[in-house]
Order: C-alpha cells, then sequence, then structure tokens
C-alpha cells in the first residue's frame, strides 16, 4: 500500500484522536509561561542520540530543576535518571539559560526565522532538535526528520538514505514531506505524529 493510502487510512481511525489531541496540547504548551516552554527546549537538547520515551521520563522528573539547579546538580540528576551524555548536557542546559529572555520573542516569530535562530544559539540543537522543539510548542510548518522518518521514506521509494544529513539534505527531505503533507492535507506537525505511529506504534511528542 502507498504511503499516502496508510496515513488517509489512519486518519479515518482512532488514531486521528490522539493526534488532534496531541497537537493541542502542544499549543497549549507554547501559551505557559517561558519556564514552562525552557522545560520543553530542555526536552528537546535530550533527545538527540536518546528515545522520546527515556527523555520524557527525564524531563518529569527534573522538572524546575532544568531552571533552577546548579550544574553539578543538574549532572547528578540527569545521571540518576539514566540520561546519555548527562555531562555535556547539563552544559547545553546551562549556556541555554543565558538565552531565556530572547526565547519569548524568538517563540513569536516567523517558523523558519525561530529555528534558524536557535541552531545557531543554542547548543546541541541541530535542525531536527529545534524543528521538535517548535513544534511541540505550537508551529505547525516544520518537519522534524530522524532516521525513523527517512528509513519510512526509502522504504516507499521516496528519496535515497542519505549518507549524512547536511543543512542542503534536511531542507530537501522537508520539500518532500512538506509535500505529502500538502496531499494529504495535514499539516508537517500532524504529517509527523502519523508518521511517528507507522514506526513506533505510538503518538508521542
Amino acid at each position: 500500500m502507498k504511503l499516502l493510502e496508510l496515513i488517509e487510512k489512519l486518519k479515518k481511525s482512532n488514531i486521528q484522536e490522539s493526534v488532534n489531541l496531541r497537537i493541542s496540547q502542544f499549543k497549549e504548551t507554547g501559551s505557559q509561561p517561558i519556564n514552562k516552554i525552557f522545560s520543553e527546549l530542555c526536552f528537546c537538547i535530550l533527545t538527540a542520540n536518546s528515545s522520546a520515551e527515556r527523555c520524557i521520563s527525564v524531563q518529569n522528573k527534573v522538572n524546575t530543576g532544568f531552571l533552577e539547579l546548579t550544574k553539578e546538580h543538574l549532572i547528578q540528576a540527569l545521571k540518576k535518571n539514566s540520561c546519555r551524555f548527562h555531562t555535556k548536557r547539563a552544559s547545553y542546559i546551562l549556556e541555554a539559560r543565558q538565552h531565556l529572555k530572547e526565547l519569548t520573542n524568538i517563540i513569536s516569530q516567523d517558523s523558519q526565522k525561530a529555528r534558524e535562530w536557535l541552531v545557531k544559539n543554542i547548543k546541541g540543537i541541530g535542525y531536527k532538535e529545534s524543528s521538535h522543539f517548535l513544534r511541540n510548542i505550537g508551529h505547525q510548518n516544520l518537519a522534524i526528520i530522524d532516521f525513523h522518518i527517512i528509513d519510512l521514506l526509502v522504504k516507499h521509494n521516496l528519496t535515497e538514505k542519505p549518507k549524512t544529513l547536511t543543512k542542503k539534505e534536511y531542507f530537501k527531505l522537508e520539500d518532500t514531506l512538506r509535500t505529502i503533507a500538502t496531499n494529504t492535507q495535514l499539516s508537517l506537525a500532524e504529517l509527523d505524529l502519523y508518521l511517528w505511529y507507522m514506526e513506533t506504534g505510538k503518538v508521542l511528542k
């Protein structure tokens, strides 16, 4: 079955309700105080080369500690909760705190501009992680491209597997996904959740 047909089938199933709920939660997160939004940024810093489920658990347990803990205490909190690369990630989070005041203005900008700023200014954040963060606070038109998504596109002969995911390659794959989103009358945010479900059987953030 072609990818578009599979997506349309899911849109008519009970998965649609889970996707719609998750999208509404993202929008709600984006309206929260900046400390809540910063926690979401930290979650996305943690997700590089790690599972979303593990990072959700870490985020819930560390909670306000992303903003309040000293570097050493944050390292220990991340380590205690089985966070990979806890020392480096704690450093990234402490540096990200310095941009807290700017963040409120940045996230209200055009999605593309906001993503470029994040990639340039927040250590540990690339195009995938910055897209993930912005999607999780309500932005709708960015693609979150990881090996799950690439493998799915390769499986359906929609792309060739790139040797490295450069900026140029990321944008090329994003255009492919944008075409799929248009053809299925979905936002890129919604499409990602359907594709993620197809690969993992779950609708996470």
